[in-house]
């Protein structure tokens, strides 16, 4: 079922409808916005609270022990500097990489009270088989002859290159419309993000106009990547957003972001089935191609337009 949603004009799916009406709303839900919420979606809100908690409790920490677990560079702890080519943000955050990563990074800021070790890797298997779900029903939507695995075997790969950031924004008062992230799409295919009830996300609509996201701990929120743009042959749409500054005056925002990605060395396209008489919009590449050039990048340069065809 897709409830109205005035306020931000985007979809809110309920995931234990049908699964017929659920893919086609998906499948719409990509096309316009590239973005939408999902209630009812099986991960057990325990395991979020916990990972909230833990998440709280990592950034309370003096900063000579949260750096301990080493820089983002481009794993690790950052503060206010985001990536290796300059943009900055008001935030800190925690940026890990696949199963191992997570378990022995976690481990350098655990005690033998801390539950962040286990939580970390609880809270991405949860989210990991949400995501697969999501992109079993958007295949489903996109049309016959493409097998509903399609995107989330990339996922469920012992190789797969996903990525698990929590970013905390502090409170900054008086200080207008600071950038907290800077405006970007994600590479990846997709992102399932949550958050605490403190507001900062803004997406970019079609006609150029951002547009606040209200908060909803109890849901996702579900980010089309470019990866996914590629592979629908531009059918759905890499979304851009950002997040403001925490401009609360008392209370610090948690953001918690799962990001899907394939192994490296998977050939990125749009597969035949989705062709159909379209030719394709981009050259094949692989993800650790496209993560190179990303990484080479500023958050806010369009990276797709490097790979597309004449």
């Amino acid at each position: 079922m897709v409830v109205a949603t005035q306020e931000m004009k985007i979809p809110t799916i309920d995931l234990s409808g049908k699964e017929s009406h659920v893919s086609k709303v998906i499948v719409e839900a990509c096309e316009e916005y590239g973005f939408f919420k999902v209630i009812n979606h099986g991960v057990p809100h325990h395991i979020v609270r916990t990972m909230e908690h833990e998440g709280f409790e990592f950034f309370q920490k003096p900063l000579p022990e949260k750096q301990r677990v080493g820089s983002a560079n481009p794993f690790g702890y950052g503060n206010k500097n985001i990536g290796l080519s300059g943009d900055q943000g008001e935030l800190e955050y925690l940026l890990q990489t696949n199963q191992i990563s997570l378990h022995n990074t976690s481990k350098l800021i655990s005690n033998a009270s801390s539950k962040l070790s286990y939580t970390v890797v609880g809270y991405v298997e949860a989210v990991r088989r949400l995501a697969c779900e999501i992109l079993g029903l958007m295949a489903k939507g996109l049309g016959p002859g493409l097998p509903n695995s399609y995107f989330a075997a990339l996922l469920t790969d012992c190789h797969s290159d996903s990525l698990f950031r929590l970013n905390h924004y502090p409170p900054m008062r008086h200080r207008g419309s600071a950038i907290g992230f800077g405006e970007h799409s994600d590479p990846q295919i997709l992102t399932l993000l949550t958050s605490n009830d403190v507001p900062g996300l803004r997406i970019s609509l079609p006609n150029g106009r951002w547009l606040p996201v209200t908060p909803d701990p109890l849901a996702f929120y579900v980010i089309v990547g470019d990866l996914l743009q590629v592979m629908t042959n531009g059918r759905f749409r890499s979304v851009r957003h950002r997040a403001m500054a925490n401009t609360s005056s008392t209370e610090p925002r948690l953001s918690m972001a799962f990001f899907g990605g394939p192994p490296p060395e998977t050939t990125i396209s749009c597969p035949p089935q989705l062709l159909k008489l379209n030719k394709p919009l981009y050259k094949a590449f692989t993800w650790a191609e496209y993560k190179s050039h990303t990484y080479a990048h500023r958050l806010g340069d369009t990276r797709l337009n490097h790979f597309k065809l004449p």
